[in-house]
């Protein structure tokens, strides 16, 4: 089972600035970085991916999809490898493959060419998660993951989070509300001035 750990603290307080070394948009300046009890060297975006770490932005469009593409290219995309044999893409076998993540995370959209603009903004969060899924993501980070999203479509985001950490996914989010970061974590980091000042457990937090 994966374990939803809250990154909590004042918004500058650096929580979304670590988030950024770990994922590799940022250099770090010391420390050191541990999957499975060891080190592992994240500079760029694409070692942070090969460690199987996967990063939901809170600006979800400008830097989590291409608004004016498809569904089908938005999650084929980051895994298109896969579906490539000598430089072409067997078609049939990509569609299937993004047609059963639209299923399984419950993306509501009219079909798999519809383009992540014209999706509201819970199902663009699905698809955010849908394409970290394809690559085999076994480590997720949720940077304010319901920030400009309806009730209702909290609601399924909190449901796609616990189900991922069921089934073994480890989750990281950011939040700056308070009710979400107490009703969502099974572990809290308190950040304050870049640096960890308190770790709550379940009861404590």
């Amino acid at each position: 089972c994966g374990e939803i750990v809250g990154i909590g603290g004042l918004v500058g307080a650096g929580r979304t600035e670590l988030m950024s070394v770990i994922f590799g948009d940022v250099h770090k300046s010391g420390g050191a970085i541990e999957l499975q009890g060891k080190a592992v060297d994240v500079k760029e975006p694409y070692q942070a991916i090969a460690h199987g770490i996967g990063l939901i932005p809170e600006d979800r469009k400008n830097r989590g999809l291409l608004l004016d593409k498809s569904v089908l290219v938005n999650i084929s995309l980051s895994c298109i490898k896969r579906f490539c044999k000598r430089g072409v893409i067997n078609k049939r076998a990509e569609r299937e493959a993004v047609q059963s993540y639209v299923e399984s995370l419950h993306v509501k959209t009219p079909g798999l060419e519809q383009e992540a603009q014209f999706l509201s903004g819970g199902n663009q969060q699905k698809l955010i998660v849908a394409k970290w899924l394809a690559t085999d993501s076994d480590i997720l980070i949720f940077d304010e993951p319901t920030r400009g999203i309806d009730v209702g479509a909290k609601y399924e985001i909190y449901k796609l989070m616990n189900r991922l950490s069921a089934q073994g996914v480890g989750i990281i989010m950011i939040s700056s509300e308070l009710p979400e970061i107490i009703g969502m974590s099974d572990r809290v980091l308190v950040f304050r001035g870049g640096r960890v000042t308190a770790e709550l457990q379940c009861e404590e937090i």
